[in-house]
């Protein structure tokens, strides 16, 4: 069984709050996580796509006050936003009989709903940890190009073969499409949201043009801008920040934005296997936003990522921003024999980062110049992830 890096901070969560909300999108691992964290706390399991599950909970507060010595799990929880003022009372409850920590893991797969409903009522008692399909740490065992290749959700990571991962993934993308985005709300045709998607994949980790896009599917602005919101609210999508600094300089305003599973973005090109992949003119970006999801994966939740980029050239592919100020510059190449350009160099003496890396496919780490560093993905998601990462103070 691959161990996932959040088991940890999960733990700890659910030792400090009295409820925690695991979001991701479906099928990432969140049950299988939750489960195994529940072997340590008693956990009492329910599903509430489950009509059998669902009917224990006809008078919540009764069935819950019943086993509150136990950590509740309540999967697919938005199925059921009623529950969150009975989870509220029954919080406060054990507060005022010493229970402070542990009671509930919430489980869910729509991080907008998810938040406004337990922000409601759930405020100050409640913490929000994300689950992301596998990344590169947790599935060190296996080839990192299988797992850009297919993606992180453990079906198609696992499947036996390269055709049945990518079926998997195309029933995993028609199964959003026609049952599981109606489930949260939007009347949208299953066919128009597809094109839209595709459009994502075909247009990845590119700048955000909603006009472009609107114009392509025959909607208004504000429809297609509504479509980027509800996949980037189910966690499938990923706006990618400028950076903003007051340099005196002019710089790129819109976000970026990208299928955050790179086996998606294949699947929804009908790109079958690695060899195929690699004929893609996709290829390119595909490996830049596989490398930019895995490494915010691994990085800490306090690091925020961006990139940069001015009207004069200079560009950063990702700069990580560590809460303290200090900033990392990463330039991504999909070359064994990686050259820095000169936009790097430039806008490295714009934001002057305290580390600067190149990413590439190899396996050995070494010095570019005699502050640039190539590395592996492995090698900077290890870096990222280590208890005590070096954080020297940014220069600008």
């Amino acid at each position: 069984m691959l161990k996932r890096l959040l088991y940890t901070s999960l733990t700890d969560a659910i030792a400090q709050s009295p409820a925690v909300a695991l979001l991701g999108p479906r099928q990432a691992g969140k049950t299988t996580l939750a489960l195994e964290v529940g072997k340590s706390h008693n956990a009492l399991y329910l599903d509430l796509e489950s009509e059998q599950d669902r009917a224990k909970l006809a008078q919540p507060e009764l069935y819950l006050s019943d086993h509150q010595d136990k950590l509740v799990i309540l999967d697919e929880v938005h199925r059921a936003p009623g529950l969150f003022p009975v989870l509220r009372g029954l919080i406060d409850k054990g507060r005022r009989a010493g229970r402070r920590a542990g009671q509930y893991l919430l489980l869910g797969s729509a991080s907008l709903d998810l938040l406004k409903q337990s922000g409601e009522t759930l405020a100050g008692r409640i913490a929000y940890l994300e689950l992301a399909p596998f990344n590169v740490l947790e599935t060190h065992v296996l080839p990192a190009d299988k797992l850009w290749e297919r993606g992180g959700f453990p079906e198609s990571l696992l499947a036996a073969d390269a055709a049945r991962s990518l079926r998997w993934r195309q029933d995993f993308i028609r199964t959003y499409l026609e049952r599981d985005i109606p489930q949260f709300g939007p009347r949208i045709a299953a066919e128009t949201l597809r094109r839209f998607w595709g459009m994502l994949a075909h247009h990845q980790g590119g700048l955000l043009n909603t006009a472009q896009f609107a114009r392509n599917l025959g909607v208004d602005a504000k429809t297609a801008a509504s479509y980027l919101d509800l996949l980037v609210d189910l966690l499938l999508v990923r706006r990618l920040r400028p950076w903003h600094a007051n340099l005196g300089k002019r710089l790129v305003k819109s976000s970026k934005v990208y299928v955050r599973d790179s086996g998606l973005v294949h699947a929804l090109l009908n790109i079958s296997d690695k060899e195929a992949l690699l004929a893609h003119p996709v290829v390119g970006q595909s490996w830049e936003c596989f490398v930019i999801e895995n490494l915010l994966g691994c990085a800490p939740a306090q690091v925020q990522g961006y990139f940069y980029r001015s009207g004069g050239g200079a560009e950063i592919d990702l700069l990580l921003s560590w809460p303290n100020g200090t900033l990392w510059a990463v330039e991504i190449k999909r070359s064994l024999t990686p050259k820095v350009e000169r936009g790097f160099y430039a806008a490295c003496t714009d934001l002057a980062p305290a580390r600067k890396f190149v990413v590439y496919p190899g396996v050995e780490g070494y010095r570019i110049t005699a502050d640039i560093e190539a590395i592996s993905l492995i090698g900077l998601a290890r870096e990222l992830n280590s208890p005590h990462p070096e954080k020297p103070s940014n220069h600008a």
